[in-house]
């Protein structure tokens, strides 16, 4: 009997390990947090575990929607945490190049800047966008997952798009991508106004994350070329004091990584265009950037050292 246990958990686990990536990269991408997205994907594993798993006809249609749904509560309570965040709230930054099971089929809805856009979504909203445009999913299942009919998906996601569509998005990639930020980096440490103004679009929001823990950033999202260029340039002097920075991938993107003593202790991303910078985000908190470090210091760490 016991041994008949084993295996049905066997059989339970197996299937479950085939579907983790993806269910983690839906829940990511719905929460904007490893930590979120790991709880959602565990108790995803519970559920499983402890269901009726004879009468399910669609393993991975059942694991979809537990996490999905488990993700939608997840997130209208955090709108409530949330309110007593001390400053911007930006998602947990992810190091996609050392593929972090995010299950992607595509990178849509990953980078940083649509995140934060996600946010202005309601919860089912935005499970519908990520389903369908991150993973492809048919309306039809769509509407299943998140309990409304066909024809109301296809709205949901309808007016996700429409949420989405008239905000700035990356276009400038590559070498020129590189040579934006090593421009603004080099202006933003000696506090060179004029060249920042050069280097940001007029319409750009600079927003730093640390919860509170950060002396020298503003507790609030700064926007507009002239004030976002006068705000840097009044905190370089102690911002930037033994700070190094290095290129890296955040999110798909190309960011940057800012280091102190070795160490990193915050990342830049940015939304850029043929008009400059448009978005600049700090992420400075402490408990976010912890897990990101963690996996940077697990890949320099050669395989069997201590």
């Amino acid at each position: 009997m016991t041994g008949d246990v084993d295996s049905t958990l066997d059989d339970a686990a197996a299937v479950f390990d085939t579907a983790r990536r993806r269910l983690f990269g839906i829940a990511y991408r719905m929460l904007g947090s490893t930590a979120e997205a790991e709880d959602v994907v565990q108790e995803t594993w519970v559920r499983w575990q402890t269901t009726d798993r004879s009468v399910v006809v669609n393993p991975q249609a059942f694991l979809t929607t537990t996490a999905t749904r488990l993700a939608i509560n997840v997130l209208q309570s955090a709108r409530s945490r949330r309110e007593t965040y001390v400053g911007p709230w930006l998602p947990e930054p992810v190091d996609t190049s050392a593929d972090p099971t995010l299950g992607a089929e595509r990178a849509e809805a990953l980078d940083v800047a649509l995140l934060m856009l996600l946010e202005r979504l309601t919860p089912t909203e935005r499970a519908a966008y990520v389903l369908r445009e991150a993973f492809d999913y048919a309306y039809p299942d769509i509407a299943r997952i998140v309990g409304v009919s066909p024809t109301a998906t296809r709205q949901l996601v309808s007016r996700a798009r429409k949420h989405l569509v008239a905000e700035p998005r990356n276009t400038v990639s590559g070498p020129e991508r590189r040579a934006l930020l090593d421009a603004f980096l080099a202006a933003a440490r000696v506090g060179d106004v004029e060249r920042l103004e050069q280097l940001l679009a007029e319409n750009v929001v600079s927003r730093a994350d640390s919860n509170g823990t950060a002396k020298h950033v503003a507790r609030v999202a700064v926007m507009g070329r002239h004030k976002v260029a006068r705000v840097l340039s009044s905190f370089a002097d102690i911002f930037w004091a033994g700070i190094t920075t290095r290129p890296i991938v955040v999110n798909g993107e190309e960011g940057m990584a800012m280091e102190r003593d070795g160490e990193l202790i915050g990342v830049l991303t940015v939304v850029a265009s043929g008009d400059g910078l448009h978005e600049l985000n700090w992420q400075l908190n402490p408990d976010k950037v912890a897990p990101f470090r963690r996996g940077l210091e697990a890949r320099a760490t050669p395989e069997g050292s201590d």
